[in-house]
């Protein structure tokens, strides 16, 4: 998308959430291309379900109640 300065000025808010779902916004001035917003990657990776399948094993008795000697204490 193209816009001329004037409409960017006035519409920022809008461009701006335009920008944030991957469109990319060409700021022109008197018809000549001076500018463009584009979205920032995030530089924390996302998160991917499923993406630690394989890394760890949980144990068949994880869900076992405490031996007696550990949960005591909290008693």
């Amino acid at each position: 998308m193209e816009v001329n300065i004037r409409e960017a000025k006035t519409h920022l808010s809008r461009l701006l959430e335009r920008v944030a779902v991957g469109e990319e916004v060409v700021i022109a001035k008197a018809g000549k291309r001076v500018a463009k917003l584009v979205p920032v990657e995030s530089s924390r990776p996302r998160f991917k379900l499923g993406s630690a399948k394989g890394a760890f094993v949980v144990p068949d008795d994880f869900n076992d109640p405490l031996p007696k000697e550990i949960d005591d204490p909290f008693w």
